[in-house]
């Protein structure tokens, strides 16, 4: 689950870590009253949706009166912001973060995550701060500096004095980010968060270091311990077949392909996307419908795929164990029978019940394609794709 920045920052200011002073506003009225109440000029006046790159779109101004404060926001607010993350379809503006001006003297990045590769939660900080990181690392990757903290000991002064070093902090802005760096371990840590990523982190003028932007993402499967944060959750930032999916306990991310996928089981899920791309496909979705799933998710998954306008040809791909062949073949049939459906199916059915299956999806008429495992149904997919372009 992703939050806002200026969510994000209310929690981490729980745990002592420094943000401006800001607040949120959804009319340019009440943008206005809220820069009143900071003070000022400067203030600066953010768009607030789950992407980055917002001041690249237009979505991020310097202002210095009260005036260009409601101007700004009344611009903003409303307005379709198109950054690199949110794609060309962009998101549109629904309030705006006013927060105290800074006195920045340099710009630095800082982002704590669960890194996979050694299972740990790992640090990155960079001086290349306001840059994406995935552009630091392909052009610069001797200017980030990784520290891996041993969940043994968890956090400790050194690893962030490390890291401090390494930013080539000074004596006092390196003693101010040992305590920003382990008050932000603890928020991480304490919310079961899987990413905070600060960018950037500056020093001001005074040697202060001040978190300037947050971005902050949580283990979904942890949420239950924390009601506060999932109170958070704004479903307007989030795509609706997603949330769709999650309210009939399936687990669809939407991608940005033609091929359409519907399988049982995350791994097998996963071996299938990549089966596609290796024959030249491009997989539309995730889409795992679990061990159990009932006739109506079944059917409610196969709906949820044909809901993306981008797909072209689905492949369904189940293997039977807890879930049964004959209730995936009663699902497809229950949903095709709904909705209009004119696209290339291919499926591959095996394990409890096959047969079963295979003599309803046989029995309903619809133009199926039968696949004798990953490989050929992945070859006729892209095929029955080709053919449909």
């Amino acid at each position: 689950m992703n939050i806002h920045e200026y969510q994000a920052k209310q929690l981490l200011a729980k745990y002592g870590v420094a943000v401006p002073r800001g607040g949120v506003a959804y009319t340019a009225p009440e943008a206005e009253n809220v820069a009143k109440g900071l003070g000022g000029p400067p203030w600066v006046v953010k768009a607030q949706i789950h992407a980055g790159g917002r001041g690249k779109g237009g979505g991020v101004k310097v202002v210095e009166s009260l005036e260009d404060v409601r101007e700004t926001a009344n611009r903003i607010l409303g307005m379709n912001l198109v950054t690199h993350q949110t794609g060309p379809e962009g998101k549109e503006v629904k309030r705006v973060y006013i927060e105290e001006g800074c006195d920045i003297a340099r710009e630095l990045y800082l982002g704590i995550l669960l890194d996979r590769a050694n299972a740990r939660i790992t640090f990155m900080a960079s001086t290349e701060g306001g840059m994406e990181i995935e552009e630091v690392a392909a052009r610069t990757p001797e200017k980030i500096v990784k520290v891996a903290i041993d969940p043994a000991t968890g956090m400790l002064p050194y690893h962030a004095r490390k890291i401090a070093f390494g930013l080539n902090l000074e004596s006092r802005q390196a003693g101010a980010a040992v305590k920003f760096m382990m008050a932000i371990y603890d928020a991480f840590t304490d919310l079961d968060a899987s990413l905070i990523e600060i960018n950037p982190l500056v020093i001001t003028g005074a040697g202060d270091v001040v978190a300037l932007d947050a971005k902050m993402n949580f283990d979904d499967n942890a949420l239950f311990r924390h009601k506060d944060v999932a109170d958070l959750r704004d479903e307007d930032e989030e795509d609706a077949a997603e949330l769709e999916a999650a309210r009939h306990d399936l687990n669809y991310i939407r991608l940005d392909g033609n091929i359409g996928c519907m399988v049982n089981g995350a791994g097998l899920a996963m071996a299938t996307m990549d089966i596609i791309k290796l024959h030249g496909g491009d997989p539309a979705n995730f889409l795992d419908v679990g061990g159990g799933a009932s006739k109506e998710r079944v059917a409610t998954a196969f709906k949820l795929i044909l809901s993306d306008p981008k797909v072209e040809a689905i492949l369904i791909y189940i293997f039977g164990g807890i879930m049964r062949c004959d209730i995936i073949a009663e699902g497809v049939v229950a949903a095709a029978r709904e909705v209009s459906f004119d696209v290339p199916l291919v499926v591959r059915l095996e394990g409890t019940n096959v047969e079963m299956g295979k003599k309803i999806l046989g029995d309903s008429g619809l133009p199926i394609v039968s696949a004798s495992d990953l490989g050929d149904a992945a070859r006729k997919i892209v095929k029955a794709v080709g053919k449909a372009a």
